[in-house]
């Protein structure tokens, strides 16, 4: 089971993740206090929507370092997501590298996220980048415009596997509920099969179940918000820990 600063990833109380969406320094910085305020398990800065620091690695570790206090102890999973999976980055691995390096090596990041899409040489490079400083590493897909078959998402969980990730990402978009149920039954499979965690979402409002019990079928975190979020779906802190308390126990027992 992987644990980072105390969080455990285990489908038998998925993690709640919130993610920080600013623009600047000052956005940034005024999200990471209510989020901290909220108490989730663990914070996502989607650094491709801070604009304002696009392409300036240096301010980008400096405003890495002022969350990172702000947060005061939250784990921190850094992600820049690309336009072809619903971001706002440029498919440029090299760019994407050197920001994930700059966020590493000035120890903001607990966490990384690397897009499988990326290419075999470029996750190489993330995934050896990430381990060596004792980083874990969130392999990734998403498919914005559809859902693939069952068995073509495990797959792709299990190339991820492969590659190295230390957790296994996928979220997909449902066209209609049989989406969410390739998807749920494709983390059912996995979560047998992989000797390692799955995090699978099913976006959108058909996939809103997939949040609030994917960890039924295997899935060890759910995506939440304080504010606004960053995928379709999510939904507000309190609503998902109120789900989660309904299917997993809210521990009072």
């Amino acid at each position: 089971m992987l644990e980072i600063r105390g969080v455990r990833f285990d489908a038998a109380r998925p993690a709640v993740v919130v993610p920080l969406t600013g623009v600047d320094l000052a956005e940034l910085r005024a999200q990471a206090a209510v989020v901290r305020e909220a108490g989730p398990d663990l914070v996502e800065w989607r650094v491709d929507l801070a604009e304002a620091l696009a392409g300036d690695v240096e301010a980008q570790v400096v405003v890495g370092h002022q969350l990172v206090d702000a947060l005061d102890g939250l784990p921190l999973l850094v992600t820049v997501r690309t336009r072809a999976e619903g971001g706002r980055a440029p498919a440029d691995p090299e760019a994407h590298l050197a920001t994930l390096e700059a966020l590493v090596r000035a120890g903001v990041a607990d966490l990384v996220d690397v897009e499988l899409s990326g290419g075999p040489q470029p996750v190489h490079r993330a995934v050896t980048l990430a381990h060596d400083a004792g980083v874990a590493v969130v392999m990734s897909h998403h498919d914005v415009v559809g859902t693939p078959p069952r068995a073509e998402i495990l797959e792709r969980l299990r190339a991820m596997a492969a590659a190295g990730a230390d957790l296994c990402k996928i979220a997909v978009t449902p066209l209609d509920a049989g989406d969410v149920l390739e998807l749920l039954g494709a983390t059912w499979d996995a979560s047998r099969e992989l000797d390692r965690p799955v995090i699978a979402v099913s976006m959108g409002r058909l996939g809103v179940v997939s949040r609030l019990a994917g960890g039924v079928f295997g899935s060890v975190a759910t995506f939440a918000t304080v504010g606004r979020g960053s995928a379709p779906g999510q939904l507000d802190v309190a609503t998902v820990r109120a789900a989660l308390d309904a299917v997993h126990g809210d521990g009072s027992a």
